[in-house]
């Protein structure tokens, strides 16, 4: 494989268990294996809140960013967004400060280039969502090249924080969008209408010949997560994974592992599943390589290459 770069990816679902034991040693095997446990997305989200809680101090964060940032430099990623669940900490009550200035100390440490983007809980709205979007903002330039939603697109639907990302895209920041993973095609909709430059997941689009038509045609690429979209549910079967379909329709398409500690799965597990299951060729995968760093938020990433 070509270096590789992944732009879908959450710091606090890569939380392996050998980590949890390190951060809190009262914890069993068993016990982590039960709250990790999962039979749809809703179940899935109660798993990374369990596992959140347990990241309480700045170290708990350095330390899951540092075991990440080390399994992505073994599989060969040079760059990665990272994407950090804002409103999971203030709904905790933890000083960001504290934790972000953490999480950019482990990171000048890695040889990964690592960018954030900031998330926020879109089931709580707009009201709770505007500190992360203004959090975001404070540290441009410190590393934070990006906002997005995550949690509920039912609950949340993006047209609420329509305002929210104009705001946030005059001050300078890059924008994405959860939709289409759970929700149908009207989700991916509203995430275009908010102006969202990526679409994280996005698959539910093939249910709509001109929303697919849309996506090619103004080159908006999905952040494609096939395990997690097995593993939550999403889709029914590896077999109807929409993931060929879009290519094969022209979206521009990203391979990445969403939650890999929570999904069993890495980078370049996903690559190999492309090739096995749905037959895409060295060629193809490469080109899949490409755009991680074409469609980068970080402009001197997107040009190099």
């Amino acid at each position: 494989m070509p270096p590789l770069a992944e732009l879908h990816l959450h710091l606090d679902g890569s939380v392996e268990p050998e980590t949890l034991l390190e951060i809190d040693p009262s914890l069993t095997r068993e016990e982590i294996a039960a709250n990790t446990a999962y039979s749809d997305f809703a179940g899935f989200l109660k798993s990374f809140i369990w596992v959140n809680k347990r990241l309480r101090t700045p170290d708990d964060y350095a330390r899951v960013a540092r075991r990440l940032f080390q399994r992505l430099e073994s599989e060969g990623v040079i760059y990665a967004e990272v994407i950090l669940s804002v409103g999971v900490v203030l709904w905790k009550e933890q000083n960001l400060a504290d934790v972000y200035d953490a999480l950019i100390r482990e990171a000048s440490r890695s040889r990964v280039t690592i960018r954030w983007i900031f998330d926020a809980i879109r089931q709580f709205g707009p009201h709770t969502a505007k500190p992360v979007f203004d959090l975001a903002a404070e540290r441009i330039g410190e590393g934070v090249i990006a906002i997005g939603l995550g949690g509920d697109e039912e609950r949340g639907p993006a047209r609420l924080f329509a305002d929210l990302y104009r705001e946030a895209r005059d001050r300078g920041l890059r924008l994405t969008c959860h939709a289409g993973e759970t929700m149908g095609p009207a989700s991916v909709w509203e995430a275009l209408e908010i102006r969202s430059g990526r679409i994280g997941h996005g698959i539910r689009a093939i249910g709509d010949p001109a929303v697919v038509s849309h996506l090619a045609a103004k080159n908006i690429p999905l952040e494609v997560c096939i395990t997690s979209n097995l593993r939550t549910g999403a889709v029914a079967s590896l077999a109807a994974h929409p993931v060929r379909r879009l290519y094969d329709a022209g979206v521009p398409i990203i391979l990445n592992s969403d939650d890999p500690a929570l999904f069993g799965c890495t980078l370049t597990s996903e690559y190999k599943l492309a090739a096995c299951e749905f037959g895409f060729t060295e060629s193809e995968l490469a080109g899949l390589a490409r755009n991680a760093f074409r469609y980068a938020f970080e402009e001197s990433v997107a040009v190099g290459r």
